[in-house]
Parts: structure tokens; sequence; C-alpha cells
């Protein structure tokens, strides 16, 4: 399976999740590409089996505006597009916490809910992302 992970990080938490990510998904044996949303050339979608799209949640649960603008570059709403992203619950708590990565999901009518990462990536929240990696791969499987 050919698979993408396209992500915009300021502040390296949501780069971390997508290292992390590649990481699992080249121990499966995937082929993995990565697109920095807002600084590399447009995607193809139709090229990717998979797609991870990672965000961070902005401004009061705002979606940032580089990640709209890919959204509207895609074109239309791919299948097959999984939701990741990091937040911070001192800036907001728990009812904003991640709302961008809520918000691409619904959007999407993803089939995975999206992993919610806070801040870094570190001890536990390594096995949410093993967790749901391991979910949509499973899944992808399945549909395959």
């Amino acid at each position: 399976m050919r698979t993408l992970i396209a992500y915009l990080s300021y502040s390296g938490n949501t780069e971390e999740v997508a290292d992390y990510i590649e990481t699992k998904l080249e121990d499966e044996n995937l082929s993995v590409e990565r697109h920095l949303i807002g600084i590399d050339a447009p995607v193809d979608p139709e090229m990717y089996d998979y797609i991870f799209l990672g965000t961070f949640t902005w401004e009061y649960g705002n979606t940032p505006d580089e990640v709209k603008d890919f959204v509207l570059e895609v074109g239309y709403k791919p299948d097959n597009i999984a939701v990741f992203g990091t937040g911070d619950t001192q800036f907001g708590g728990d009812e904003i916490f991640c709302r961008a990565v809520d918000k691409l999901v619904t959007f999407y009518h993803s089939r995975w809910t999206g992993l919610k990462i806070e801040q870094s990536p570190r001890g536990s929240q390594e096995e949410l992302i093993d967790e749901w990696v391991e979910g949509v791969l499973h899944d992808a499987k399945s549909y395959a």
C-alpha cells in the first residue's frame, strides 16, 4: 500500500507524531511519502491508498488556514483519510482540545476516529499512536 502523511506543524509536536506514524508504517513495510502542508507542492490524493492528515488546533479550536488550503487543493473528499493532531488542554480545556481533528474527521466522514495527542508524543501517548495506527491498518486490510 502506498501511504501519504500530510501535516502542518509549527511547534514540532505534530511533526513528531508524523515521524512516529511514519516509523510504524515503515515497520509494516508500507511505502510512505510525506507532505509538508503549506510548503510542498500539491499532491494527487488518488496516488495513495491511505492518507494520514495531521494538524494542530489553533486559536480557540480552529483549523489552521494552511490545512484548510490543503483541503481545497485536494478538491474532493477522499474516503481514505485518517486524521491525527496535537493540542494543549491548558489553552481552552477539554472543550476545544484538538477540535481541528474533530472538524476534519467530520468533514471527511472518516471511517476512523481522530487521534488526539496532548502536546508531544511521549510515554502512554506513544501507546495511543500505536493502537490508532494498528486500528487504521487493520481496517485498511479489511477494505482491500
